[in-house]
Order: structure tokens, then sequence, then C-alpha cells
């Protein structure tokens, strides 16, 4: 399946967070998405791994993606070499996607800037004809190289290049975020446990403000902001939209 739009997020939760709001609002335009989790998030101290895959699944199907995959890479412990570059490239290949949506360049969690470098290399190996990969069936694969790598934001705040609007959006995006309910203060969550920088009622206030803020910076509610190396182009005017000064 030819994908759209690829997210691509180094812990299951990273998406949901990060990016889910844009993804949700590209399915509303008939766009297809996927999800893909680099590890299974096994470090994390609340939850297993058991738990993690079923509270995947459930923001998937909150969100509504046609796909997603864990390419199992080591949770703390995966490298940008060439070993996870020829991995990554597999499944770029495989989907195909023009716009890829990815960690943070730079963040508080070293596999968040860790990921966010594999998947820009991966990216541009992707695009060489000379790199080359095999599918399950032991086809070769054709080159790809995305349009744009859209970096979203995680706990570091960056000046965003692009911000979309994802008030239409925004509670179903909360949904999928409040599905990983080991990893969450919910309605639903287990309140016992040891207490993690993610797991206090802060926590979810800090994320529902952070897009208050984006939202506000493009006159409206909510917003999600992204960092892209490369500049951004528009097709039309339309596309842009108007903000009271």
């Amino acid at each position: 399946m030819k994908l759209d739009v690829l997210a691509i997020g180094v812990h299951p939760d990273d998406v949901e967070l990060g990016c889910s709001g844009t993804l949700i609002n590209e399915l509303k335009r008939g766009k297809k998405t996927g999800v893909l989790d680099l590890t299974q998030g096994e470090l994390g101290t609340r939850g297993t791994i058991e738990t993690r895959y079923a509270e995947a699944a459930a923001a998937a199907e909150i969100m509504g993606v046609q796909v997603r995959e864990n390419l199992r890479m080591r949770d703390g412990f995966f490298k940008n070499d060439e070993a996870h570059q020829l991995q990554l490239i597999k499944y770029i290949r495989k989907y195909q996607p023009d716009v890829i949506l990815a960690n943070a360049l730079d963040d508080r969690h070293p596999d968040h800037g860790r990921a966010g470098h594999l998947i820009a290399d991966a990216c541009f190996l992707s695009g060489l004809v000379k790199v080359e990969t095999f599918d399950q069936n032991g086809q070769l694969q054709p080159k790809w190289r995305p349009k744009y790598i859209l970096h979203y934001m995680q706990d570091w705040y960056h000046e965003p290049d692009l911000i979309v609007d994802i008030s239409d959006s925004f509670e179903q995006r909360m949904k999928a975020v409040e599905a990983y309910t080991t990893q969450f203060h919910t309605s639903t969550s287990d309140a016992g446990g040891l207490q993690t920088y993610i797991s206090t009622p802060d926590f979810l206030e800090s994320v529902i403000g952070r897009a208050r803020l984006l939202g506000k910076r493009i006159g409206v509610k909510y917003g999600e902001g992204f960092t892209c190396e490369k500049k951004i182009g528009i097709s039309h005017l339309d596309a842009l939209i108007q903000v009271e000064t």
C-alpha cells in the first residue's frame, strides 16, 4: 500500500503526542496514512511491551490510520548506523510516502534526536539507486525519497517552520494520546506504580498548553508545529491561513 503520509516515532506514543492531529487532518481529506514505531518502548518505567502494543493498536484505531508497524529496534540502544538505516529504508520503500513526519532532531530524550537523524539519513539514502534493499519476497525494491520530512515538536520547544491547524481534530487527537493508559494520567489510568515525568496530570496539561500556544500563533484554537531542513513550498495561495495582526 502506498501511503501519502507516514508518521515515524521512536517510541509508541511519540506520534500521538507530536503529530496525530495532523495525521487525522490528512485522513479526513481522504489521504492514506500510517504509523511506524521504531522500538517497543520496553525501557518505559510504567507498563509492559504487551500493554504498549495494545495501547498503540487502540490509538491507531482512534486515529483511523490504515497501517501501524513496529520495527523492534532496541529502546535506548539503537544506533544511527548502516544496519538500522537499511532496516528503515525497507519500510520507506515499501510504503513510498510523499511526506514523513519524524521525531525532533534535538530533544530532552536522547532517543528522540537520534531517531530524528536516523529517519532523515534513511530518507536520503532511500533515494539512491545503488543502495539495494529487498522486500519480503526477495524482490529488489525501487528507490524512493519523500518530498518532505517534517520533524514534530516533542519536549523541548523549537521555533516551528510550519504550524498546522488541528482545531477540528484536537479532541480525537487527545483521545488517541489517552489510549496510553499506563503512561499518562487519565480518567481510566492506574494511579498506582512509580510516577514518571509523563505520568502526572501536569504533563498532559502541558501538551494541551503547547497546542494552544501554537494555535494562537496562527490565529486558531489548536496547532501542531514542525521544523523542516528544506524550504517549504505551496502550490497556491489559498493554502495560506489568514492570521490577524
